[in-house]
């Protein structure tokens, strides 16, 4: 089939790439020339393991192809994704939908033959509908055009397996038409068995929404049990350890720390709920306010501990940070809980120096004041305690042994814990943990 696909983040470069990879002939669409120019010349223009090699394995094959046009879109076209952004409005906890919006006003008024947009980009429930009446404005009357939604579940770090081998899909459809071109559109995922739900547009809608408010709710109950962990004493990781095993419960996400970040989580959430409340129906959501006060406290709790570390004061300490993506396996700092506390650590006196395996770029140009190091030894080099933030890998792998002769002073706060905190003790290093007990 011939397919778009209108914005090339995260989502829609790799979507754009897996639908290539499935056999479809794909023009990738996005107002930013740059980036543009760079994927048609085969370069990843974030880091996300895998996409590379699945970008030019398709542009070598010709299936693959970028534009800046949406009249070439429009053109080129059976079925067209929109994948732009929906972030927080301006002054508002809101989405802001002027990207989606701007792309039906482009396009619309191209489509001269029958072609299915299909919504992949998050968005406030009843959002297709407006949209629907839009395309009906817009378009030629002789146009047949119809409209679906169909959610991404795509975790950043995992994009190119969630795309090719993804969990489940959900389509929101209107007409037997629409869902038998997406069932097309699917046929190699549909083959391996992969779970297809069709259901109503608005359905659809608020599948992803309400998966995003779920499991921000699972990490900030934790979050929530690690400060009372905190209070009393108690130990969180068994405690997580031994909810994880109630089948009703379930170990994923139940991971104490610092709280989340990036593009969707936090400001997905904040427009849930405002969309609740523009419907009257703001009760039913409320507690959502509560799981966005919890993320947001465990930041600030990240850093009452390093001062409580640093004796009371981080005035004139130097302090190493480890990771700045909001994520592992990412080049994103989007909401970042490690850039936050890097910032307020700042704020607060301290000389900090961040160090990240892919993200270094990215948060220099959002937080230029900030001291960085792309060599994570530097960044423990006379630091008198070092701040775990960002999971990585190559983190647990470090030798604390060899670290504990960089640094003025041995002390570490896994905010993330995912150390081996009693291999880091018997290097001699004093260590505390979110949620855990001081020892």
């Amino acid at each position: 089939m011939r397919i778009t696909v209108i914005g090339t983040g995260y989502l829609g470069a790799v979507h754009a790439a897996g639908m290539a990879q499935f056999g479809h002939d794909v023009l990738g669409v996005d107002v930013d020339v740059q980036k543009i120019d760079r994927l048609a010349q085969g370069h990843a223009p974030f880091y996300e393991p895998g996409f590379p090699e699945l970008l030019r394995e398709n542009i070598d094959a010709g299936r693959l192809k970028f534009s800046t046009s949406l009249k070439e879109a429009a053109e080129f076209g059976d079925v067209h994704f929109i994948c732009v952004g929906t972030p927080q409005r301006p002054g508002s906890t809101a989405a802001d939908m002027k990207y989606v919006d701007a792309v039906i006003e482009g396009m619309a008024p191209h489509m001269h033959r029958p072609c299915l947009i299909v919504g992949k980009s998050t968005v406030p429930v009843g959002t297709a509908a407006r949209l629907a009446t839009m395309v009906a404005e817009l378009a030629p009357a002789d146009s047949r055009v119809d409209l679906a939604w169909n959610p991404e579940f795509l975790r950043e770090g995992f994009a190119v397996n969630d795309t090719l081998h993804p969990d489940r899909l959900v389509v929101g459809v209107a007409s037997a038409h629409s869902d038998a071109v997406l069932r097309e559109v699917y046929a190699t995922i549909l083959s391996d068995g992969t779970p297809y739900i069709s259901t109503d547009v608005a359905t659809a809608e608020l599948v992803k929404v309400s998966a995003n408010a779920f499991l921000a709710t699972k990490i900030s109950f934790i979050n929530a049990i690690s400060e009372v962990c905190e209070a009393v004493g108690a130990d969180i990781m068994p405690l997580a350890a031994a909810l994880g095993h109630d089948a009703r419960i379930g170990s994923r996400f139940l991971s104490p720390g610092v709280g989340f970040g990036g593009g969707c989580l936090p400001k997905d959430i904040r427009a849930f709920l405002a969309r609740a409340e523009e419907l009257g129906i703001e009760e039913a959501l409320t507690f959502l306010k509560n799981i966005d006060t919890i993320n947001v406290n465990r930041r600030r709790s990240a850093v009452d501990l390093a001062k409580v570390m640093l004796g009371g004061s981080l005035q004139d300490k130097r302090i190493a940070v480890l990771g700045a993506a909001f994520k592992p396996n990412s080049d994103d700092i989007r909401d970042s809980p490690a850039l936050s506390v890097a910032n307020a650590l700042q704020s607060q006196g301290a000389h900090v120096r961040v160090h990240d395996p892919e993200a270094i770029e990215n948060a220099r140009a959002a937080h230029p004041a900030l001291n960085y190091t792309t060599e994570v030894q530097k960044a423990f080099e006379g630091a008198e305690l070092a701040i775990h933030l960002t999971e990585w890998q190559e983190y647990k792998l470090l030798d604390p042994v060899h670290l504990s002769t960089l640094v003025s002073a041995p002390r570490i706060l896994d905010a993330r814990n995912t150390l081996d905190i009693d291999h880091w003790r018997s290097a001699g290093w004093t260590v505390r943990a979110m949620g855990r007990p001081a020892r």
